[in-house]
């Protein structure tokens, strides 16, 4: 494909023009990273900068030769293709090294968010049959805690310092070959392992191949409109899909260089301060970060690199998008994808943005609101937002719920694949979100399922029942609710309310806790006695 932006085409010449033809053989380290490397040694990769002044940068060239010695220190250490490393850092630069590493020999990486809690990682650990753990001095007591539940568990390495049991980064490094031949790996073949959360039961995953890198061509070129020439920043936790998307496949399909901020906490007036200073010209983030974003004095910056911004992850308020282009005369172009996909659907460069809109469907997508019957619905009418996968797969588009055919199967209905999302199409062909067919919760960019935080809240003894839905609010666009029926013998205090909040925060991951608990005599049931969530659901709406 050609490197021009996107925006030098329309968006029907972009569609006419894109073709999909997956080669039966891809590996992104070799057949991309290293062609950069090829092209121009010198070609920067990485710009890392963190809160205390330091900065260092990678060029593609480095990118490669600290992958192959990675590679060839992970083989020595006993890890094979086909084997799977749960991979828990922050935006430490060793995240982009370990997983091209990986990529290159043929494992399958499992990124989480440093906030998983040690219940959360040997969950994930047994769920995944993984043989290695890589992580910072900062989170390594998590997996110690729950380490001797992990039975697969061979290999522990620590990417700053040293400590008891587990192997130095820097020590494995030491004297590694540059030299190591990628494994010529399948396009299905695995090569990414995403817990994803669902309505029921703990998180489900979600598998993708090694053709999803070559697939965010899309996501790269034809939604973030990404050149060689640019620096572009994605403000995304490393351990979500949304990193691959902006934070590596994306950006480096088209050559571009990563922008990243090490932080562990988001300040909107760092953020600003780094788009003034740096010469940023293209910004990726969740709704939640402009919003806090524009609450700032947007008078007192001026951004001269920036050209294009985007958002993804849940529906972006127009308020927020006509806030940002007074401030900077930029359009933040919302986008929609999932785990299980790439950019599917966006305000494209070239197409007037409808502000609240999720845009139109990429190029080499093709997309439909569809009845219950699998049958495409007119525009204006409510349905399933579902992506055609016959007779042609689309383009990025998950490969298994690894262990869990059935939840796989029903993702399809004749020849589409249900995102599990409502939402409209008009007249001329925009995508309008509705919300969640199911129950899980969009918060800030994060994707909660209810069952994990109901199972959290039952193991406090105040709590007999409980059921958690979303909420709206307006920073966050949905936060976690939670309707708890107390105990005999507790009362419903504030003091409970924060007690039960530390509680969820201490069992599972701190994002999911419910940030609005109201305490009542019953819950809305079935006949059968299944707790009616949509009922709650409404009434937080306001539509019940």
């Amino acid at each position: 494909m050609s490197q021009q932006p996107s925006s030098s085409q329309t968006y029907d010449q972009a569609r006419a023009a894109f073709q999909w033809a997956p080669p039966a053989q891809f590996n992104f380290a070799r057949d991309v990273i290293d062609q950069w490397a090829m092209k121009d040694p010198a070609k920067l990769a990485i710009w890392w900068v963190d809160d205390h002044g330091h900065e260092q940068k990678r060029t593609f060239a480095e990118v490669r030769d600290r992958s192959c010695m990675l590679a060839n220190a992970l083989s020595a250490a006993g890890v094979k293709r086909g084997d799977t490393i749960v991979l828990m850092l922050g935006r430490n630069l060793e995240w982009w090294e370990i997983v091209t590493a990986g990529i290159r020999m043929g494992v399958v990486l499992s990124p989480g968010t440093t906030q998983l809690s040690p219940k959360d990682i040997a969950y994930r650990m047994n769920a995944a049959k993984a043989v290695a753990f890589i992580t910072d001095a900062a989170n390594a007591a998590k997996l110690d805690e729950v380490a001797d539940q992990c039975p697969t568990l061979r290999a522990r390495i620590l990417v700053d310092g040293r400590r008891d049991g587990w192997t130095s980064y820097a020590d494995l490094m030491q004297g590694a070959s540059k030299d190591f031949t990628a494994a010529d790996t399948a396009f299905t073949e695995d090569a990414l392992c995403y817990f994803t959360s669902g309505t029921t039961g703990y998180p489900k995953m979600t598998m993708h191949g090694h053709g999803y890198g070559l697939a965010h061509q899309i996501t790269g070129r034809f939604w973030l409109d990404l050149t060689p020439d640019d620096l572009h920043w994605n403000i995304s936790d490393t351990g979500w899909a949304k990193a691959a998307y902006s934070s590596y496949f994306g950006p480096w399909n088209m050559g571009a260089t990563l922008f990243v901020h090490h932080s562990p906490v988001f300040d909107p007036k760092k953020t600003l301060d780094l788009l003034s200073t740096y010469p940023i010209t293209t910004l990726c983030g969740a709704p939640t970060v402009y919003r806090m974003v524009v609450l700032q004095d947007l008078s007192q910056y001026r951004f001269p690199h920036l050209r294009h911004c985007v958002g993804a992850g849940e529906p972006l308020n127009p308020e927020v998008i006509e806030t940002w282009q007074r401030a900077t005369g930029l359009v933040i172009r919302d986008g929609y994808g999932q785990t299980e996909t790439v950019l599917v659907c966006g305000n494209h460069p070239s197409i007037e943005p409808r502000f609240g809109s999720m845009g139109k469907p990429m190029p080499g997508i093709e997309m439909a609101i569809i009845d219950e019957q699998g049958q495409p619905l007119p525009p204006d009418q409510e349905g399933d937002i579902a992506i055609r996968v016959k007779p042609r797969r689309a383009p990025g588009l998950f490969t298994d719920y690894r262990g869990d055919p059935d939840r796989y199967n029903a993702c399809f209905l004749g020849d589409w694949y249900l995102t599990g999302d409502r939402g409209t199409v008009d007249a001329d062909g925009y995508f309008w979100f509705v919300g969640r067919a199911d129950d899980v919760i969009l918060s800030a960019g994060y994707r909660i399922g209810p069952f994990e935080v109901e199972s959290a809240l039952i193991e406090h003894p105040a709590v007999a029942e409980s059921a958690v839905v979303a909420s709206p609010d307006a920073l966050r666009g949905d936060v976690v609710k939670a309707f708890v029926v107390l105990a005999p013998g507790y009362t419903g205090s504030d003091a409970l309310v924060v007690e039960l909040q530390e509680h969820v925060k201490r069992v599972t991951a701190p994002y999911k806790y419910p940030r609005r608990i109201e305490f009542v005599e019953s819950l809305p049931k079935t006949v059968s006695g299944k707790i009616r969530r949509v009922e709650l659901r409404q009434r937080e709406a306001g539509t019940g």
